[in-house]
């Protein structure tokens, strides 16, 4: 559940839930376009359903455009879940390196803090630094 959270707050903070919006509400419009212009598509559920295959290029082959506009719209609707689909795992892999990265500098600054206080340390935080450093130096 957090994990989901953190998600929905990633995309709102990166602009991607706007965009996500953006496609489905495309997806409804193109959807009552097939219904108008498709003869094979009889009610709004079929062409939400045709278009959900389409931008998941999964294409089942239940229902297949027949008309020019019909296929540029699939075309349009292919592209679009493409691109839609391929942005989120980027958006979540740089979020989540950048939240690497700050919290290694956290910890960074911190012991660099810790170093330039070191004659005002006490004993248990001094053996708590060599320990660090001695781990730091097993890993190189």
């Amino acid at each position: 559940m957090i994990g989901l959270k953190r998600l929905f707050l990633v995309m709102r903070r990166s602009g991607l839930n706007k965009m996500v919006l953006g496609f489905i509400l495309f997806l409804c419009a193109a959807s009552i376009v097939l219904v108008c212009t498709e003869p094979k598509i009889h009610n709004f559920g079929d062409g939400l359903w045709y278009c959900y295959v389409a931008s998941m290029t999964i294409g089942f082959g239940d229902i297949v455009a027949t008309n020019i506009i019909s296929r540029i719209i699939t075309i349009i609707v292919s592209v679009y879940g493409v691109l839609i689909i391929g942005m989120i795992p980027g958006v979540i892999v740089t979020y989540y390196t950048e939240y690497i990265k700050a919290k290694e500098s956290d910890t960074i600054s911190t012991f660099l803090e810790k170093l330039e206080n070191l004659p005002d340390l006490q004993q248990e935080e001094l053996i708590e630094i060599s320990k660090k450093i001695k781990l730091f130096n097993k890993k190189r």
